[in-house]
């Protein structure tokens, strides 16, 4: 009777970790495709604001019900701050609702960072220094998603045979 309680427990352990280790990988693509959804949404924020013309809000409201999922709900939640609070300055606004997103989306901090630094330039310069805002921050999520997806393979796997590999470290420990 002791054993298979041993036994189980050995597989429960085994198991946990190795989840743990697909959950880690799951979230290294998942960050790359947020990344990938975050580049087109700029795209698109650029195209509002360039040359629709559009104000912050509007251009935000626009792009946001373009893109679903969570940085749909940042751009729209941007949006309806802005046409509630008028008087607010946008890099505000903006650093508040980005900093509100921690732990909604597979983004990391210095995605973050990067992100809440997009709107330091936005909302009361012109349209050039905008658009050359825009380009930076473009650039920027290019070079990380360069390198992430560069080392795509390897982390993955690495994270998932760590979670495998801890859990059967782990299960021969406390067996």
């Amino acid at each position: 009777m002791q054993g298979w309680m041993k036994l189980s427990g050995a597989v429960c352990i085994l198991c946990g970790a190795a989840g743990t280790g697909i959950w880690f990988a799951g979230r290294y693509r998942q960050r790359i495709l947020e990344l990938e959804q975050l580049k087109q949404m700029v795209f698109l924020l650029k195209g509002q604001i360039l040359y629709a013309g559009a104000p912050l809000p509007e251009a935000f409201g626009t792009v946001g019900k373009r893109v679903a999922g969570t940085l749909g709900n940042l751009f729209q939640e941007t949006a309806a701050l802005l046409e509630a609070q008028p008087g607010e300055p946008f890099p505000t606004v903006w650093r508040n609702v980005v900093s509100g997103m921690e732990g909604k989306t597979a983004l990391s901090k210095s995605d973050r960072q990067m992100l809440e630094s997009l709107g330091e330039h936005l909302g009361f310069l012109d349209r050039e220094t905008q658009e050359r805002t825009l380009l930076l921050y473009l650039e920027q999520v290019d070079t990380e998603l360069l390198v992430l997806r560069e080392h795509k393979q390897e982390r993955c796997r690495l994270y998932t045979s760590l979670g495998v590999m801890g859990g059967l470290f782990l299960a021969v420990i406390l067996v």
